[in-house]
């Protein structure tokens, strides 16, 4: 209990925060990082997930594709990825993140997809709607529950996982807790490292929190009755 006690002491410094490399500048490094790899996830994830969804074929390929996916553990990538022409710094890390961010994001858009009821596109393609008109129409509105949930599950991991982007001298609130490291447990570096440990936590729960509320305003009012408010997230490993 006294890393604790020494990690909210630690916390309660404004100067810890404010310096050059403090908390505030973590914070905005973390965030970016972040904000890049879900972005770069979905710019992969989603499309591939809702063609494979519309054509309703390739599930087997989803799955695989998810569980090889997983099966890469990030820290691996991060020390990998380095030695490619990205390099250290803030591009493998986003590249990395993005990996891990990609199996929920292409899973729940192609489970969003071919949860919509067939008589549902049978009549749309009744009233002449083309393929895309289908899709943009019909497709995507209804599987908005579950887009959002594979967006809120990949953001939460991403933004959990970036702290070790200080590995590879990628920034974030990671570095915090390797300096608290490297300053040694017993020289008050403990709470350093509780308290990185702690923000990360807190943001992470912050990042849920609000994709939540953005999943019940993008949600048509419709499909939140009789539904939970947050559809749960396809398995990749299903």
């Amino acid at each position: 209990m006294n890393y604790f006690h020494e990690g909210f002491v630690w916390l309660n410094d404004p100067l810890n925060w404010t310096n050059p490399g403090g908390m505030l500048d973590r914070l905005q490094e973390h965030l970016l990082i972040s904000l890049w790899a879900v972005l770069l996830g979905c710019a992969i994830g989603w499309p591939l997930g809702i063609w494979l969804g519309h054509r309703g074929r390739g599930g087997g390929a989803v799955i695989t594709f998810a569980n090889l996916t997983l099966a890469v553990p990030t820290l691996a990538l991060l020390t990998i990825l380095p030695l490619t022409p990205l390099g250290f710094g803030k591009p493998p890390v986003v590249v990395a993140l993005a990996v891990f961010a990609v199996p929920p994001l292409l899973a729940n858009a192609y489970t969003g997809l071919r949860q919509i009821d067939p008589e549902t596109r049978d009549a749309a393609r009744g009233m002449g709607l083309s393929g895309g008109q289908l899709v943009r129409r019909v497709e995507l509105p209804l599987s908005v529950p579950y887009l959002a949930a594979g967006l809120r599950t990949a953001a939460v991991q991403v933004v959990a996982t970036a702290a070790l982007a200080a590995f590879v001298n990628g920034g974030g609130l990671g570095e915090i807790i390797s300096a608290g490291f490297g300053i040694g447990m017993s020289n008050g570096g403990g709470g350093q490292i509780v308290a990185g440990g702690i923000v990360v936590a807190l943001l992470a729960l912050l990042v849920e929190a609000v994709l939540a509320g953005v999943q019940r305003l993008v949600t048509p009012a419709a499909l939140r009755t009789g539904r939970p408010s947050r559809p749960t997230a396809a398995a990749p490993a299903g």
